[in-house]
């Protein structure tokens, strides 16, 4: 009898040790190790007042049909809602995005396949889901789903010394980049752009084997030129058909004709088609900009240019955008040239450009000190996402990439654009407080950090990243 109490106590001693152990370990893991990154918070912080001046300055279009201030409350209140959801993500740790990753990818998936067939027209193409309070537009998500579906695959595959595994890694990660950039395709080419741009960017900090890496931009480049051909096609053969354009009037009454503008219900792909035949044909039309009339086929870009040079260097002041009340979509696809207009190249074009830069270099500075690979690809992937958008936001108005709707993070007025790059700033805020990012760290502080991870994610960062 004693000694059945004695081998219970010392069992019941044994699983107290082993509890409070367990607990000692993950306490490292739970609480955070670094306190969030001021860099992040503080390129977070100046794009969003500058954001909430350059849309209120923007808004002449909306301020007309809305009221004074109705855009800048709705603004708001979405910067708002993904202030709290970017809060809310940099409190978690980053391990549950990886449970997260794989379905919200095919909601995307999903959501995209919707608006394929139901979906609300926006700019003469199908793009949003309807849900009355907003429009809710998957291609957004699905650039995001791709980082993360990235991440976790090459996070869990690249560092193994099996070569199948790394291989058949390479593959899975090949195929969601296509499948992805197939359903992006739909839409246009410049978000099918954008995502590859981000797909390759992280494949390039996976150090992956020159040979492989190779292989898979050819495989890239062909699925790029076929779709791009079959685009092409389809764009002249919409060009040559009749049909119905949408109008556009603007604060002072005036009434153009816009395919871009559009945001009935009519017009669908052919549309979209048909628009994007004649931006091409503007884009590498040969004659001098400041030597073509204005007309329903450039209006947006020459009024953007106007705004631009009417800025100069340090620009006419917020409020005194002479294009705003012009220029269509100012609010939105065209709000750096607003930006421009109002702070000028030195401020508002080179400043608010550094800071989009600023995020990408201190994501990677970040990456570098991460003990572990799968934080390092989900801080430099989310970075790469919002860098990627604004500078091809920015190439779209400066006139360096042909005509198209893009936003600017954070800036354009968009809540789904909002809600997607807030969740980016919380995943790269999280891996900033959670990861280990210390070389003096302790061995059981690295140790809690990687078994606080699935098994197959415990990949120790190589020191070339």
């Amino acid at each position: 009898m004693y000694r059945h109490e004695t081998i219970n106590s010392t069992a019941d001693s044994a699983s107290t040790i082993a509890s409070a152990g367990l607990r000692s370990e993950a306490k490292p893991v739970i609480t955070p190790i670094n306190p969030p990154d001021t860099h992040i918070w503080g390129v977070y912080c100046c794009i969003v007042v500058l954001s909430i001046i350059e849309l209120y300055s923007a808004s002449s279009f909306e301020i007309a049909k809305q009221g004074l201030y109705s855009p800048l409350f709705r603004h708001i209140g979405f910067l708002l809602i993904g202030f709290l959801i970017m809060l809310g993500i940099s409190n978690i740790h980053y391990r549950y995005f990886a449970a997260a990753t794989r379905p919200l990818t095919w909601i995307s998936i999903i959501s995209m396949v919707y608006v394929f067939f139901f979906g609300q027209v926006i700019n003469g193409a199908k793009r949003a889901i309807n849900l009355h309070f907003m429009s809710l537009q998957p291609a957004e998500f699905i650039k995001l789903s791709a980082v993360l579906i990235l991440a976790l695959i090459l996070g869990s595959t690249q560092l193994k010394k099996d070569e199948t595994i790394r291989n058949n890694g390479l593959k899975w990660a090949t195929f969601y980049v296509i499948l992805l950039s197939g359903l992006l395709f739909t839409q246009g080419l410049t978000n099918t752009l954008i995502l590859m741009a981000i797909c390759i960017s992280m494949m390039t900090l996976g150090s992956l084997e020159w040979r492989k890496f190779g292989i898979i931009m050819c495989i890239f480049m062909v699925g790029a030129g076929a779709g791009a051909a079959i685009k092409m096609m389809m764009s002249k053969n919409a060009a040559d058909q009749p049909h119905e354009v949408p109008v556009l009037v603007d604060s002072r009454g005036n009434v153009y004709s816009i395919p871009e503008a559009a945001g009935g219900t009519g017009g669908g792909s052919r549309m979209q088609d048909a628009t994007w035949h004649n931006r091409l044909a503007q884009f590498f039309n040969s004659t001098p900009k400041y030597e073509q009339g204005i007309n329903a086929d450039n209006l947006q870009e020459m009024r953007s240019y106007m705004a631009q040079a009417n800025g100069g260097l340090f620009g006419v002041f917020p409020g005194n955008s002479r294009e705003t009340s012009r220029l269509p979509l100012a609010f939105s696809d065209y709000i750096y040239a607003i930006i421009i207009e109002d702070l000028g190249f030195a401020i508002g074009g080179v400043g608010v450009m550094l800071l989009y830069l600023w995020l990408l270099a201190r994501a990677y500075m970040i990456a570098r000190r991460c003990n572990q690979m799968y934080p390092a690809f989900l801080v430099t992937g989310c970075a790469v996402l919002i860098t990627v958008q604004a500078l091809f936001h920015m190439a779209i108005v400066t006139g360096a990439f042909p005509v198209s709707g893009q936003p600017l993070p954070l800036f354009s007025k968009g809540g789904t654009s909002i809600i997607v790059t807030s969740i980016a700033f919380g995943v790269m805020l999280s891996v900033s407080r959670f990861s280990v990012r210390n070389k003096d760290a302790s061995s059981n502080v690295l140790k809690a950090e990687a078994e606080a991870l699935p098994e197959h994610l415990r990949g120790e960062n190589p020191t070339q990243f």
